[in-house]
């Protein structure tokens, strides 16, 4: 059986983004297998006592410039959203009710897009309402699937996982019980799914 990664993430975190432009390719080297578990980050703080890194001035400008370093180095677009911080409640939910479809992969290219290149804010109704159609995911069907409380509950379970397990912030990983968190720390995810 392949190795697996657990990847926890909400679309609001730009570490998330990035992590989420290499674990595929971090995958496709070691054979490996990535379980993604969207979560909420705002969940996860309020649970840990933490709060975003951006709360603190200096800590918020050393990330921008950190995060732009490593989007360089990978290639990546990043662009720092003007909406940011936002409330993604609704497409935590949505990545839920996604994946429980059988559309994640595409519904968090659009997300993590939306967000951290094109700069859109996907906590206005109408703008989530355009990009879904971008995507074949009519409006009305996916409110309706977000208010299912299956997909509510999971998503709560799922934060609750990770809250459980050590998680603090996102994004957070497992190579079995070895927690890392952070774009930063791929290379070690790397190396813990070559061993």
């Amino acid at each position: 059986m392949a190795k697996q990664v657990e990847f926890f993430f909400d679309y609001v975190s730009p570490a998330s983004y990035l992590a989420y432009t290499q674990l595929p390719k971090i995958a496709a080297r070691t054979n490996s297998e990535i379980i993604y578990k969207p979560f909420l980050l705002g969940g996860v703080f309020k649970a840990t006592g933490n709060s975003a890194p951006m709360t603190v001035p200096a800590k918020g400008a050393w990330l921008v410039r950190d995060l732009e370093l490593c989007a360089r180095k990978w290639g990546v677009p990043l662009t720092f959203n003007q909406n940011f911080p936002f409330n993604t409640i609704q497409v935590m939910r949505g990545a839920v009710w996604a994946q429980k479809e059988g559309n994640l992969a595409a519904y968090s290219e659009l997300m993590f897009g939306a967000v951290w290149v094109d700069n859109q804010n996907i906590a206005d109704p109408e703008t989530l309402a355009e990009l879904l159609k971008t995507i074949d995911i009519e409006p009305t069907r996916f409110m309706d699937g977000i208010a299912d409380q299956t997909v509510k509950d999971r998503l709560r379970e799922l934060t609750d996982e990770a809250v459980s397990r050590g998680a603090f912030g996102a994004p957070t990983m497992f190579v079995g019980k070895e927690m890392f968190w952070g774009q930063d720390r791929l290379e070690f995810v790397e190396a813990a799914l070559a061993d």
